[in-house]
């Protein structure tokens, strides 16, 4: 249980590290990813970024 605690943690690390070099690529930009103003937050859900970024990782994994 520890184990997967830690690499949750470690995930969630380098996600928040990668975020703005994937802006910059243009990843969170796209016609599938929502962006809205609720409550005076802004709330995003990314769609179609989830969707391209889980293809090129189990492309990635079936490879390795």
């Amino acid at each position: 249980m520890i184990r997967w605690l830690i690499v949750i943690f470690l995930a969630l690390m380098l996600i928040s590290w990668f975020t703005p070099l994937l802006q910059k690529l243009g990843v969170g930009k796209l016609p599938g990813d929502f962006r809205f103003r609720l409550f005076g937050r802004e709330w995003f859900i990314p769609l179609s970024s989830t969707l391209i970024l889980s293809m090129v990782a189990a492309l990635i994994a079936r490879f390795v």
